[in-house]
């Protein structure tokens, strides 16, 4: 995305005429400590994967191209020549007059007062001036977005965050083409300004503008500054660049810029409402995104689909977690404020926990449970023992977790394990047409005897995979899916916008009524065949397959029946057992204590990682 952004300014003043402002001048990022630099290593192998161009440079040749900094601190640096700086309003006149070009009409200073819904599909705009009919709209508010969204029941989350910078007059030795630099540990970024340099950065205690606060005719103005809390930046920012202290300072710049809680903008078409798309959030990156943005939007409403792998920004990737403006809120300033901190490997956010949790949860933690989250879900990752406190101490090395999973895995692999995997997505299908609306969206054959497990894809018109799940066939008309934990939003908006208008077919999301634990090992059957009367010889009981069993009465009477799926995804023998929520305590101390002589073990999702 941001190449193609790239590739569209460097070359849209030769379509429209209009410069742009645009410079390759490069960007150049600093690291002032041992993680930061092996960070930047990283990075450096990721872009050239990407085919780009980033150099890694020594203290000095990082001054020689910058020559105004400081860097006895300095370890290292990165290079990136392709880079660059455009100037925002011109880019905004270009894209506009390029669109113009192009047949659009442009029409300004108009309220959108709603947006007219037909059947759960874009019919109309309507605005203070009157009604456009249209087939599909784009909600590119901005800090509004989210407003605008609610409108239609489409939940854009993102926060305005207060963002500031300064302009310094002109100083001597700064150069039209500087390269822009970002000095992370110092929190800063600075970049060249008609001789002069534009110093800003992102503080790890920031300041929200409340949406509802914010007035419709907020056009080109600015917030009042606030140099008191901009200080904690400006302190470090004069150690890197002392020319700083003696500049004259043309203006502090205080403006709201749209964040999102997990720090990656928002694209795609939202799942509550058909042909209604949006480009928003985009968490300071605006200008750097907005030209592949808009290539891939428009792609995307034409061919109905995505062009490619869009899925860390896509719109989809949220639920109704996020629709608590409070919990988006607190994240999204918990991200600002770690902006430019280090990107561990397995890094977990705190604000907002626990929001969902399994009905084990309680359990789990006091048996040394260190809990990740996942769409809002508190899942375990691994086990601490007694000994020692159930917390991830984050390193670019083997972190403090290793040796614990490796017992995990051990005990999978050699024994047997259960893992409390209930927040898979899962739901019911249901219908007459059930079985002719499956076997047309999955990949694999569905169209099964009751009993049958198929693992599937569903594949959208290029052949990519847009739900990668299991089916299990309960009835004639009924079907149970269960599906990643990150997919949930997705996949129920996906596999419904695939139903025919005529087809007698219903999606139900069951997720949170129904618990899922995954008993998996090669003592797998020796346990589980001590807690039920039920026959789970792989003779009667084969691998995709699914059965409803009964837990012994006498070792847990008020367990109804348990949905049994022989399924593995950690190449050892295994069942998932469906379950009714207020079963699982039950199940799950039955199961442990008929494991005991087994040697059963608590698992998390880092062994499940190492496992497959």
């Amino acid at each position: 995305v941001l190449k193609n952004s790239v590739e569209l300014y460097r070359t849209i003043e030769g379509e429209t005429g209009q410069a742009t402002g645009w410079k390759m001048n490069g960007g150049l990022r600093l690291a002032c400590t041992k993680e930061r630099w092996t960070e930047l290593k990283r990075q450096a192998t990721t872009a050239h994967s990407f085919g780009l161009e980033m150099e890694l440079l020594s203290p000095k040749e990082a001054q020689d191209l910058w020559p105004l900094m400081e860097v006895e601190d300095v370890i290292g640096a990165a290079f990136l020549p392709t880079d660059g700086q455009a100037n925002p309003s011109d880019i905004t006149q270009a894209l506009a007059k390029g669109a113009r070009m192009c047949g659009v009409t442009i029409v300004e200073e108009t309220s959108v007062t709603g947006i007219r819904l037909e059947n759960q599909q874009v019919a109309a705009v309507q605005t203070e001036n009157g009604e456009i009919l249209c087939e599909t709209v784009v909600n590119c508010a901005g800090q509004w977005a989210h407003e605008l969204g609610k409108m239609t029941g489409v939940n854009v989350p993102l926060v305005s965050v207060e963002h500031q910078y300064l302009i310094t007059e002109a100083i001597q030795g700064v150069t039209a083409d500087l390269p822009t630099l970002r000095d992370p540990d110092k929190l800063t970024y600075w970049k060249e300004e008609v001789g002069g340099l534009v110093m800003g950065g992102y503080e790890p205690n920031p300041i929200a503008w409340d949406s509802k606060s914010i007035p419709k005719d907020f056009i080109f103005q600015l917030l009042p500054e606030n140099l008191e809390h901009f200080e904690q930046l400006m302190l470090p920012a004069v150690e890197r660049v002392p020319a700083l202290e003696n500049a004259g300072i043309r203006k502090l710049m205080n403006g709201p810029e749209s964040f999102t809680p997990d720090g990656n903008f928002i694209l795609g078409e939202a799942p509550e409402v058909k042909n209604y798309f949006v480009g928003a959030g985009f968490n300071a990156f605006g200008i750097a995104a907005a030209g592949g943005a808009g290539k891939a939007l428009a792609e995307w409403i034409l061919a109905g689909e995505p062009p490619m792998d869009l899925w860390v920004v896509d719109i989809r990737r949220f639920s109704n977690l996020h629709k608590n403006e409070d919990w988006v809120r607190n994240r999204t300033l918990e991200l600002y404020g770690k902006h430019y901190t280090l990107s561990w490997p397995h890094e977990e956010h705190e604000s907002g926990r626990p929001v969902l949790t399994s009905p084990i949860y309680e359990i789990l933690k006091e048996q040394g449970a260190c809990f990740g989250s996942k769409l809002g879900w508190e899942r375990p990752n691994w086990f601490a023992p007694e000994d020692e406190t159930a917390q991830d101490i984050y390193s670019y090395s083997r972190q403090n977790w290793f040796t614990h999973v490796g017992e995990e895995h051990r005990a999978v692999r050699e024994r047997v394990a259960l893992f409390d995997q209930s927040s898979f997505a899962k739901f019911r299908i249901i219908g007459t047409d059930a079985e002719k609306a499956l076997n047309r969206i999955c990949s694999n054959n569905v169209a099964k005897p009751s009993g049958a497990l198929t693992y599937t894809q569903m594949l959208n018109s290029k052949g990519g995979i847009e739900c990668d799940l299991t089916v299990a066939r309960l009835a004639k008309d009924e079907f149970y899916l269960v599906s990643g934990t990150g997919f949930r939003t997705h996949d129920s908006a996906w596999i419904r916008s695939q139903f025919l208008a005529d087809e007698k077919v219903e999606l139900h999301d069951i997720t949170e009524e129904w618990a899922t634990f995954s008993l998996m090992g090669p003592l797998a059957r020796e346990v589980l065949a001590q807690v039920t009367e039920n026959d789970l010889e792989n003779e009667n009981f084969p691998f995709g397959t699914c059965r409803n069993i009964e837990i012994k009465e006498e070792l847990a009477p008020d367990v109804p029946t348990v949905l049994a799926l022989r399924v593995t995804y950690v190449g050892e023998l295994g069942w998932e057992l469906h379950l009714p929520r207020d079963s699982a305590e039950s199940v799950y101390d039955v199961l442990m204590e008929a494991g005991k002589n087994s040697g059963i073990a608590n698992a998390g999702y880092r062994a499940i990682e190492s496992l497959r």
